[in-house]
């Protein structure tokens, strides 16, 4: 998993630096997706996804990603939704599928 991890904050940093957004929030989601219990690496990547959003200009993912980092910190070890991408645009409280390739990896 800290392999797997690794490599999706890697992608979306090298998409960042591009500033191929679209690409940076994909991976985002994707280590959200394994980080959710993991309240440092949670917290990051709600982090993560703030600065992807003040650099593309998403008012609404920066708004967003504010009481998502606050929750991350609060919440990240006693509930979590299985899947949640993590982003603005979808409820913190929905559960999501798992993608395919992660599914063995998240518990």
């Amino acid at each position: 998993m800290d392999e797997a991890y690794g490599q999706e904050v890697e992608r979306a940093d090298a998409a960042l630096q591009r500033d191929d957004f679209e690409t940076a929030f994909w991976h985002l989601e994707r280590a959200h997706v394994l980080a959710q219990r993991m309240t440092g690496r949670h917290t990051f990547i709600h982090w993560r996804m703030l600065v992807a959003g003040l650099r593309r200009g998403d008012l609404r993912e920066v708004v967003g990603q504010v009481p998502r980092i606050v929750a991350s910190i609060m919440f990240s070890r006693l509930w979590v939704p299985r899947g949640n991408s993590g982003r603005s645009r979808v409820s913190a409280f929905k559960r999501m599928p798992v993608p395919e390739d992660l599914r063995h990896l998240v518990p």
